[in-house]
């Protein structure tokens, strides 16, 4: 009985969520220059499945290589993102480093270590893709997906990892790869670039999206935000929306604050956990939440996921 409904639930969730990107029609969107030697996809509007879910990514190129950030959905979505780097620079892809382990973010990374490149990740993330990435490839149509959008796309595990900092020199430039805490995922990693001061924040960051809390560890969460606030930085690549600076910061961190707080109160008063409450409770979160355009969906996913699937 607790299986089927939150197989029911998470139905109904799936539904929503293609409903919402279903109008989202597909876009042609180079790589963006965002500062010396660092291009990034930003502002993404076609959050449709088959566009990542609006996913962001980046490279900074160095005077002997290029270090790509995150991969996007697939093996398709990887080599839309290769073709985009081969507009910006020819020069030999050396690295790719993941924010985390969810698969919009990381599953394209076949492409880019079939050409030699180095995956570099945070161990935690990476015992997480290794438990349940094959799983996935098996089950697209859980995330909106196809067999057929899947074709070719492999689970790459990191063979670079760390647990709190890692440093990688690429031809003149230095990038940071710095951990906290759990956050989002087990193991987020801030992506920093103290020349450029350029920071990719993952999806540690989301602007002008409702994020998705299922994994998140709030108060570590909070805790990354206010590390941010204190690098010297200038422009913040999230891992959902356009660029952004330190005032969307601060923003997800009342956005989170206000989520956790809200949805355990209501969640106390409810005695089921069928999809009629987690919808009915859904909608109060939604008039207490701060606007957003993208990702409405997710409000029910995370009350699902994160706040009532413990009640009977």
């Amino acid at each position: 009985m607790r299986k089927s409904i939150i197989a029911s639930t998470q139905a109904l969730v799936l539904a929503l969520v293609l409903a919402l990107v279903s109008a989202a029609t597909a876009q042609a969107q180079g790589l963006t220059k965002i500062a010396e030697n660092v291009y990034a996809y930003a502002g993404v509007k076609d959050a449709s499945p088959k566009n990542s879910y609006a996913a962001n990514a980046g490279i900074v190129v160095g005077t002997d290589g290029v270090l790509v950030i995150d991969t996007l959905t697939s093996a398709k979505e990887g080599q839309r993102l290769l073709k985009d780097i081969r507009a910006v620079t020819k020069k030999p892809i050396k690295y790719v480093v993941t924010t985390h382990g969810h698969f919009d973010h990381a599953f394209g990374s076949c492409v880019f270590t079939d050409l030699g490149a180095t995956l570099a990740g945070h161990e935690l993330d990476r015992e997480t893709l290794a438990k349940k990435g094959e799983a996935l490839l098996k089950k697209p149509e859980a995330v909106g997906l196809t067999p057929a959008d899947l074709k070719g796309t492999r689970i790459v595990l990191p063979s670079l990892t760390f647990t709190e900092r890692l440093t990688i020199r690429l031809g003149g430039e230095t990038i940071e790869l710095i951990h906290l805490t759990p956050s989002h995922s087990p193991g987020s990693t801030l992506v920093y670039l103290p020349k450029q001061k350029v920071l990719f924040a993952g999806d540690v960051l989301f602007t002008d999206f409702h994020p998705f809390l299922g994994e998140g560890d709030i108060p570590g969460w909070v805790k990354t935000l206010d590390f941010i606030q204190d690098l010297d930085v200038t422009s913040i690549v999230p891992g959902h929306g356009p660029l952004s600076t330190k005032k969307d910061v601060a923003e997800m961190r009342d956005y989170l604050l206000l989520f956790d707080a809200k949805a355990k109160e209501l969640a106390a008063a409810v005695t089921t956990s069928g999809p009629k409450d987690a919808a009915a409770l859904a909608a109060e979160m939604k008039k207490l939440l701060p606007a957003r355009t993208q990702g409405e969906a997710m409000i029910l996913y995370n009350i699902m996921t994160k706040y009532l699937p413990t009640k009977h």
